[in-house]
């Protein structure tokens, strides 16, 4: 190859790598956020693998964060949750052990116009939330630990929902007032 075609190769490939270069340095670590009440994104790594313990729509936008519109939720359980779904909770009387966690994922409702058929699929992601079961950090909100950071689609960013530490009272107010016999998960597991 001559300088000459390697030089008009440089040209062609080197904004290409610079567009690469500064997109990897905008890639946001999200899991070194923490939400005001120490929750930390980290303590949740790998919980796009958990498996799906139900979904949700919520009717109209009650339900969906600051959304105007409807939203779709997928709830996922690390594996502690999903055994004490196993084991029969809440039926069986016993609480949620510590160390189960629900992830609570969730999207604007969009459309598919290419499906033969109608159908509402996930849109732009807007937030995931979190619950963690851990009696001896939670104690004032009956074990549970609750965590929600809001995601940015234009930015590709998330953030804590909140800079409010008390957010959780209002968490655990919800799940209070719907879930107490349930040990305040809402989600039931939805059979296969």
């Amino acid at each position: 190859m001559t300088h000459k075609y390697i030089g008009a190769a440089l040209l062609v490939l080197a904004p290409a790598f610079v567009v690469s270069v500064v997109l990897a340095a905008q890639a946001q670590d999200r899991f070194s956020l923490t939400a005001a009440n120490g929750i930390a994104f980290a303590e949740f790594r790998g919980y796009e693998e958990w498996a799906m313990v139900a979904t949700s729509q919520p009717d109209g936008a009650n339900g969906c964060g600051t959304s105007k519109v409807g939203c779709t939720k997928a709830i996922l359980g690390n594996a502690t949750m999903l055994q004490a779904y196993r084991d029969g909770i809440p039926a069986n009387g016993s609480r949620v052990p510590d160390g189960a966690a629900i992830a609570k994922v969730e999207w604007l409702q969009g459309r598919d116009p290419s499906s033969p058929y109608a159908v509402t699929v996930p849109g732009s992601q807007t937030a995931v939330s979190f619950m963690v079961k851990d009696s001896k950090r939670f104690p004032s909100t009956d074990g549970w630990g609750y965590a929600t950071f809001e995601y940015d689609p234009s930015s590709r960013n998330f953030s804590p929902a909140t800079k409010d530490p008390l957010f959780a009272r209002t968490c655990h107010g919800c799940h209070t007032g719907g879930a107490k016999a349930r040990d305040f998960v809402f989600t039931h597991f939805s059979p296969r």
